[in-house]
Order: structure tokens, then sequence, then C-alpha cells
């Protein structure tokens, strides 16, 4: 079943570790951490010291997707501060391989995300390296978008790939997942789901993954 996956860009930062506790008392098992650095997306958010932080006192999967220009420079903090997932963009270093090798040789997994207007065919040949491919959903570096519909088609692609290929790497989609959209995704064939303004805005968060949870189980 398709898993949630919470991005703390959408929630209070004044309060960052009673969202994060927010998380692990639902019982769910991955944490997104969307890091910007105002040059790959407009806005700028966090850095590696507060993955580090958090991860004093989490158990949660860290999920850590690294929306910034030039990642080989910037993933060694990364792997340093106890990230289990480093996500770099197809579309910010000339140097994919390389970096992806780093990340792995750290004993970390490794992913790659495209944005909306790359197409799957840029990242056939490292579909082979990765554990997991991130597909957005909205164009990134804000919260609260809404879902480009299209760009599931990106995740059927990628399913018809790895079954062919039998390669194993995990399908996310990060962007506009809510109660209305959650099925679409899920029926499209992701194994998870980022949900940042949908989850943190919500009143009741343990009715709101309840729901969500119903409306994938109803998809198989």
């Amino acid at each position: 079943m398709m898993k949630l996956a919470p991005s703390i860009l959408s929630c209070n930062f004044s309060n960052v570790a009673k969202a994060v506790s927010q998380v692990e008392e639902l019982g769910l098992e991955y944490l997104h951490l969307d890091v910007m650095d105002g040059l790959f997306v407009p806005e700028i958010t966090f850095g590696a010291k507060l993955v580090k932080d958090i991860r004093r006192n989490c158990n949660l999967i860290f999920d850590v997707h690294l929306m910034v220009e030039r990642p080989e420079d910037k993933i060694d903090s990364f792997i340093e501060a106890g990230s289990d997932i480093i996500t770099i963009h197809q579309e910010s270093t000339v140097h994919i391989h390389r970096v992806l090798q780093r990340i792995k040789a750290a004993g970390i997994k490794c992913g790659i995300s495209i944005v909306p207007s790359t197409p799957v065919s840029q990242i056939l040949p490292i579909l082979d390296m990765v554990d997991l491919v991130l597909v957005m959903t909205v164009n990134p570096g804000y919260g609260g978008q809404k879902l480009i519909q299209s760009c599931l088609d990106k995740v059927v692609e990628l399913r018809d790939i790895k079954e062919k290929e039998d390669f194993n790497y995990l399908i996310s989609v990060d962007g506009g997942v809510n109660l209305s959209t959650v099925q679409d995704v899920a029926t499209a064939g992701s194994d998870l789901a980022v949900t940042g303004s949908a989850f943190f805005l919500s009143d009741d968060k343990a009715e709101f993954v309840s729901k969500m949870n119903k409306l994938i189980m109803e998809c198989k």
C-alpha cells in the first residue's frame, strides 16, 4: 500500500520538534525534508544542521530532498546529519552519476527527482542505480500548489520500466497530494506520497491520515 511522507516544509518552523513528534505519534514511517537554497528554487528553507538536530530524537526514515544547485558541494553535510535517503534533481547538476555514487558509497539510499517539465527519458541512464524516483507534480519551491495531473503519466511510465527491467526503486510523488488527489496518485502506481500543506494545515491530523489511508486502500 502506498505510504504517506509528511513534508515539514509546511509545518510551523517555530516548533519543528512538535511537528516531527506528530508524524511519529501517528505511526508513519517517513519524514520528507525539503532543502531549498534560493537558487534552484526561489525560496530558502533550512540546511543540514536542522536535519542533524531532529535526527537525535527521531526514528523516522529521513527522506531528504535537495532542491539545490550543485548538490555535489552539499551532500557530505547531509550524509553526516543522518539522512536515510538523499534525493537530488536531474536538473541541478551535470554530474549525476558522480553524485549518486558518492551517496551510495556512504551507505545511504539515493534518489533522483524530476520537475514537471522534465521527461522520464532524461533519467533512463541512471534508473538502475537509484533507490527512489521522485516525480514532482508541481513546480518546486512553494507549498500548497495544485497537482499537475499530466505528471502522473510519468508515474505510470516509471512503474512500467521498473517491472520490465526488474529495477528496485521506489516511486514517490510530491506536490498537491491531498484527499482529492491521493487516489489518482495511488492508482498511477506510486509507492510514496509526499503531503505537506494538506497534512500540517489539518485540524485533526489523525483523522486526515485515516481518511487518506482509507482512500488508498480503496485503490487496491
